[in-house]
């Protein structure tokens, strides 16, 4: 990444909080809401999205750091935005203020951390790690 963002520069991604985003409360005599993981995914993409015009060629962004607070539910149905502002680059590190809004209110604000990458060190990173595990594997069965 030769050019990082400039700071302000914001990405929105918007999605509906349908039954497979959501986490059923029911047992506990509660309502239907969207799960906090799916929120946090939602985040995290709009920051990835934002990055993604900035990569060279070769590159690809991870997400290092998340820092959220769930504020408010969101029942099925309701959309949500999900809007990531670039508040920090440090070389192959950016910082992000994310926050979600429903229909109704602000859902969730907090920091999200993303470095970019060789993508081909990344791939023989997770390559090698799954190496080892099936080796390991190997030699738990004998």
């Amino acid at each position: 990444m030769q050019i990082a963002p400039k700071i302000g520069t914001v990405h929105e991604k918007v999605f509906t909080a349908d039954m497979s985003r959501c986490v059923d409360f029911a047992e506990w005599n509660g309502p239907t809401v969207l799960a906090t993981p799916w929120l946090i995914w939602n985040l995290e993409y709009a920051a990835l999205e934002l990055l993604q015009p900035y990569l060279d060629a070769g590159e690809m962004s991870v997400g290092v750091r998340v820092e959220m607070d769930h504020l408010s539910p969101t029942p099925p149905g309701q959309t949500v935005t999900c809007r990531a502002r670039v508040v920090h680059a440090d070389g192959p590190v950016v910082a992000f203020q994310v926050e979600a809004h429903d229909d109704s209110d602000l859902i969730a604000r907090g920091l999200h951390k993303r470095r970019v990458v060789s993508a081909s060190r990344f791939t023989v990173a997770v390559q090698r790690k799954q190496i080892d595990n099936s080796t390991s594997a190997e030699d738990n069965d004998r």
